[in-house]
C-alpha cells in the first residue's frame, strides 16, 4: 500500500466487541457468575445476542432500577476474571488495524466498553491500535471521532452507524453482530463489507480515491 501524505493522514475508527472482538464466550460467562452470585436469573444467551448498547441497558432487563448500577460495577470488577481469555479476535482484525497503520494512519478503538476491560482485550489478543477510548455509544461516539479527525468509522451495529454520522464520517458496516446487513443499510451505512477481512482490500481502493482528489 502507498503511504499517504502527512498533509492528510487516515485515521480509521474500529468499534470493538463484535467488530475486532468476538467476546459473546466471554460476556456469557461474565452474566452466569453474575447471576450465580447475586441469586438472580439471567438469560446470558439472550444478553449476548443484544451486544452493542451500554451495559446498564442489557441489566436493566434483569434488576431493578435502583440496583443497575451496584451491578454494574460489580460486572465490571469480575469482567477480566471471566471474559478477558475466552474472547477471541474476530476474523481479519489484525490485520484491519495493521492495514490502516501501514498507509501511514492510525486506528483507534472506540467502544461503550469500561476502558480498562476494552485494553486488556486487545492486549490478551495483540490487537494493538493507537488509541483506545471507551465509555462511548452511538451519537457519542462522532464526539471522539471528531476529536481524532476520524474519516471512517467501522462497526457492527446501527448505533456504530450513527456515531460515524453525528461526526461526518464514512460508516463501513460488517454484519457480524447483532445487527443484520439489511439493518445496517437502512441505517445509512455506506459501506458494507462481510467482515475485516475484506477491509484490507476496501481500505486500498478507499485510499487510492483520497490520492486521486489531492
Amino acid at each position: 500500500m502507498a503511504s499517504l501524505t502527512a498533509r492528510q493522514p487516515l485515521t480509521v475508527g474500529f468499534d470493538l466487541d463484535m467488530t475486532l472482538i468476538d467476546s459473546r464466550p466471554g460476556i456469557r460467562a461474565v452474566y452466569q457468575a453474575l447471576s450465580e452470585e447475586t441469586g438472580v436469573p439471567i438469560d446470558a444467551d439472550l444478553a449476548v445476542t443484544r451486544l452493542g448498547p451500554p451495559l446498564e441497558q442489557e441489566l436493566a432487563h434483569w434488576f431493578p432500577e435502583e440496583q443497575v448500577a451496584e451491578v454494574a460495577d460489580r460486572y465490571r470488577e469480575i469482567y477480566p476474571t471471566f471474559a478477558i481469555p475466552p474472547t477471541r479476535a474476530m476474523p481479519g482484525a489484525q490485520e484491519a488495524i495493521a492495514a490502516v497503520q501501514e498507509l501511514g494512519g492510525r486506528a483507534i478503538v472506540i467502544t461503550a466498553k469500561h476502558q480498562p476491560n476494552a485494553e486488556l482485550h486487545l492486549t490478551h489478543l495483540g490487537i494493538k491500535p493507537d488509541v483506545v477510548i471507551g465509555w462511548l455509544w452511538a451519537e457519542a461516539k462522532g464526539e471522539a471521532l471528531r476529536e481524532y479527525g476520524a474519516s471512517v468509522f467501522v462497526g457492527d451495529h446501527i448505533g456504530d452507524v450513527r456515531g460515524a454520522h453525528t461526526a461526518d464520517a464514512l460508516a463501513v458496516a460488517v454484519p457480524t453482530g447483532p445487527c443484520d446487513e439489511e439493518a445496517l443499510r437502512r441505517a445509512g451505512a455506506e459501506v458494507i463489507l462481510p467482515g475485516l477481512t475484506a477491509f484490507p482490500a476496501w481500505l486500498e481502493g478507499y485510499a487510492a480515491g483520497l490520492a486521486r482528489r489531492r
